[in-house]
């Protein structure tokens, strides 16, 4: 009788792991991830400077969002899609440029064939969240 439930047990774990890699792999390739590399008062008053290192995995994506100031963005490896309010889709590879006025709505989409990653600038009103999901 035990072995029949520990055959039982195994199957269901098994059934469980293959049911869940598949979903495990496209997480992965959604992967974004924020490292901040300083953050400093400047001379206005109420407000800072932010400078973040973003690594995307292929294919991986960060949906329309704003921020409170301007951002500038610096591709340091790979090829995005950057959707932007008011302008469109425009294609930035690695060493290319971007600025998004404060409040502006934008995306960006990894269309490299490898992770890609950019720096972000941004000169924000202090004590706001960095990032506000649309």
């Amino acid at each position: 009788m035990k072995t029949k439930i520990n055959k039982v047990a195994i199957a269901l774990i098994l059934s469980l792991f293959i049911f869940a890699l598949p979903q495990a792999s496209f997480a992965q390739k959604q992967n974004v991830t924020r490292t901040e590399l300083q953050r400093h008062d400047i001379s206005t008053p109420g407000w800072e400077a932010i400078q973040v290192r973003i690594d995307f995995d292929k294919g991986a994506s960060f949906g329309m969002h704003t921020h409170p100031g301007e951002e500038v963005i610096f591709v340091l490896k790979g090829k995005f899609i950057y959707e932007v309010e008011g302008k469109g889709k425009v294609v930035i590879k690695e060493g290319g440029t971007l600025f998004i006025p404060a409040g502006v709505a934008h995306a960006a989409y990894n269309i490299g064939e490898t992770k890609s990653a950019e720096l972000g600038t941004y000169i924000v009103e202090k004590g706001k969240p960095l990032v506000v999901n649309k």
